[in-house]
């Protein structure tokens, strides 16, 4: 048996040895990818400067608690599970692809994809139909993410006969053993899912990140309009620039409307405007120029300029129209 000099000279040298690693935090950084999905969320969402600063404190949180590890120091998984509340077309889709991506680049989970699922796709319409429906459509989100969007419809007390509380229950037995292999994110308007949180306190519990995703400014959306003419090799002419600037305005005072949603619908439909328009006078060739632009009577055509919303669906009321 060794003595206990011996033994303190062991604990010292191990102690010494630990205090000697050295963790290169910028090359986790790297490998994990977080530059380049912070870097493609920059690119690919305009504005948002709280949702991303939150992203980065939790990749940040992430990367620093893997750096623990690897010096031996105990550390409990963090709480993944979040939350994104805000209106159609402010990001929260694509802030969950990213997120993902981080997540699997650090480890967190095996693949880094996203499933996206409604009450539908996890609430049966009688006894014994809805527990397999939520644990197939869990299935397919373990090692990724489970991306629920407009997660409050899941709850329906006034209907004694719902099931989405069996849903619930499951997701809830999920989410706690197997959290270091799925995060579930919920995601809705705010002011319904704070009300689904207070209805459910153990679901509340388990959701230790919630992130608000604000309306986009008339400015923001008019970058983000032209982002998505340059990505499809368009662009506009300087009346029509400012003819959608005017449509933005107007747009924003009418209902359902969905943010960047509603502006890649409205450009949708000016293109096929600008193609009717094309094609009608066919008479004459055509320059790439005139291929590419957009002109102010692509625009004004539209009936918002008539206090109308275009391209509402009836039976889909909250998904936002252009």
């Amino acid at each position: 048996m060794g003595s206990s000099s011996d033994d303190a000279a062991d604990a010292a040298g191990a102690a010494d040895s630990q205090e000697a690693t050295l963790v290169d935090l910028r090359a986790a950084y790297d490998a994990a990818g977080i530059k380049e999905g912070l870097d493609q969320l920059d690119r690919e969402l305009i504005g948002l400067r709280p949702v991303k600063a939150r992203i980065r404190e939790i990749a940040a949180l992430l990367v620093i608690n893997r750096a623990r590890t690897q010096v031996g120091l105990d550390t409990a998984p963090p709480s993944l599970h979040m939350s994104f509340t805000g209106r159609p077309g402010t990001g929260k889709t694509t802030v969950a692809e990213r997120m993902s991506k981080i997540l699997h680049g650090l480890g967190y989970v095996r693949k880094g994809h996203v499933v996206t699922a409604t009450r539908d796709d996890l609430v049966g319409q009688y006894i014994g139909h809805t527990a397999p429906k939520t644990r197939e459509m869990l299935k397919k989100a373990m090692g990724g993410v489970l991306f629920i969007d407009e997660a409050y419809y899941l709850y329906r007390p006034e209907n004694e006969r719902d099931y989405g509380a069996e849903a619930i229950e499951i997701l809830l037995q999920v989410m706690e053993n197997n959290r270091n292999d799925l995060v579930v994110i919920f995601a809705g308007y705010k002011e319904r899912m704070d009300i689904f949180y207070q209805s459910n306190p153990g679901l509340s519990s388990r959701v230790a990140n919630h992130i608000d995703f604000p309306d986009y400014s008339a400015s923001e959306l008019l970058a983000i309009a032209q982002l998505i003419l340059a990505a499809e090799n368009y662009r506009f002419s300087p009346e029509a620039g400012a003819a959608f600037a005017e449509y933005i305005q107007r747009r924003m005072q009418l209902p359902f409307f969905a943010n960047a949603r509603s502006i890649r619908n409205a450009i949708d439909r000016a293109r096929m405007r600008q193609a009717n328009r094309l094609f009608s006078g066919m008479g004459r060739a055509l320059t790439k120029t005139d291929l590419m632009t957009i002109e102010a009577d692509d625009i004004i055509a539209s009936r918002v300029f008539h206090g109308e919303v275009e391209g509402l669906d009836p039976a889909q009321p909250l998904t936002g129209a252009g």
